[in-house]
């Protein structure tokens, strides 16, 4: 069973999630980088740390976080509990595998058809299943009009409306603008600053500004060891969700220190 660190988790301090998407190729290495990354990792050290690996090889990596300070996320859930539902895995099933945090709607699965209906049916099964959910949501790109705005904002609504403020405050939300992952384009830290205020005002729309400085925001796209001080410190959010670089555990732990 997870060690729910989660349940001690203070918005002060900033989460780092490493998505480590259809890495690495074999469970061998996962294992090994999920080693890497418990090794660099001291316990005393903020921010929480937590890493994403495939739904193949996530019962070895957990074994190597047991008692460590990582936590373990899953990279997508079934908004079914239990039955005929072949191929898909349930909330249940991925707490009984020590996952404490599960991605929704991340912008590649949201690119292959996955819906804002589906996202939110996925958001209240992690939340029934007293998990985190970490909801995705970006633009697919920029316009100097400021339509994305728009796009931005129908995403919030289409879960946050049908969530109650209490469940609100136990969603993260992950903002990642999609023309800036794995182009090795970046969001300027002012462009991040923008939209936490932006998100910010949507969600205090929706329900109240209580609730809605209450949720942890992320950012993602393109972070690295180099830009992540001032991603942090200008930009506003409340940590990252990182690609490419949580695939080595020496970049993924330069990050977290940035943070700190």
């Amino acid at each position: 069973m997870p060690m729910l660190h989660f349940l001690r988790m203070k918005k002060s301090i900033p989460l780092i999630v490493g998505n480590w998407k259809c890495n690495p190729k074999t469970e061998t290495d996962a294992v090994a980088l999920a080693a890497d990354v418990v090794r660099l990792r001291k316990k005393a050290e903020t921010p929480y740390v937590a890493i994403a690996p495939t739904a193949l090889h996530s019962s070895a990596v957990a074994k190597k976080l047991t008692n460590s300070p990582v936590m373990l996320v899953a990279q997508n859930t079934s908004p079914y509990t239990v039955g005929a539902h072949t191929g898909e895995q349930s909330v249940a099933q991925l707490k009984d595998g020590a996952v404490e945090m599960v991605i929704i709607g991340h912008s590649e699965r949201r690119a292959a058809g996955e819906t804002n209906d589906e996202v939110l049916e996925k958001t209240q099964a992690v939340l029934a299943g007293k998990l985190i959910p970490i909801v995705c949501i970006g633009e697919l790109k920029r316009d100097k009009n400021g339509n994305f705005f728009k796009e931005v904002e129908a995403q919030i609504r289409s879960f946050a409306k049908e969530l109650t403020p209490t469940q609100l405050k136990k969603v993260v939300i992950a903002y990642e603008p999609i023309w800036a992952i794995g182009t090795g384009e970046t969001a300027t830290a002012d462009d991040v600053k923008e939209m936490q205020i932006f998100i910010e005002s949507i969600l205090t729309k929706v329900h109240d500004r209580k609730a809605a400085q209450s949720v942890r925001l992320l950012y993602g796209g393109s972070v690295k060891p180099h830009n992540a001080a001032e991603l942090h410190t200008v930009g506003g959010m409340s940590g990252f969700l990182v690609g490419g670089a949580s695939l080595k555990a020496a970049d993924f732990i330069a990050i977290t220190k940035a943070v700190i």
